[in-house]
């Protein structure tokens, strides 16, 4: 026998009236999966899409962190000069007697007082 000749051979389907809900069926089944097939493409470019931005928003956020890590260094050293000056300063203040409640709000009517200039840090 040659090939294609079996009996039980059904990829050859002969026209019948249920062939064309069966052509109707195939033409839904093919039309769901191109909906589908673009979903689905639609899908990956969004899911793409917002790799891409949390990305750049991670990025952006390690840019902001170190500007504030070198900002945090920078007021560190500030303090440690301020420290520094205060450290001088209080030597020459050594014969003031304890503050007093005047003394804590208005320090500048103070004759002993000498005032000593602190040069002021750019940021």
């Amino acid at each position: 026998m040659a090939q294609g000749s079996d009996s039980n051979d059904t990829s050859y389907k002969s026209p019948s009236p249920g062939s064309r809900r069966s052509s109707l069926d195939d033409a839904k089944k093919v039309m769901r999966r191109e909906k589908n097939r673009i979903a689905a493409q639609k899908s990956r470019m969004r899911q793409t899409q917002r790799a891409d931005s949390l990305h750049l928003e991670s990025e952006n956020l390690e840019k902001e962190n170190a500007a504030l890590r070198k900002e945090v260094k920078q007021l560190t050293e500030e303090a440690k000069y301020l420290s520094s000056v205060l450290s001088t300063h209080e030597p020459l203040c050594t014969g003031v007697a304890p503050p007093t409640s005047d003394l804590l709000y208005s320090p500048h009517h103070s004759s002993y007082h000498q005032h000593i200039p602190v040069p002021h840090y750019q940021h």
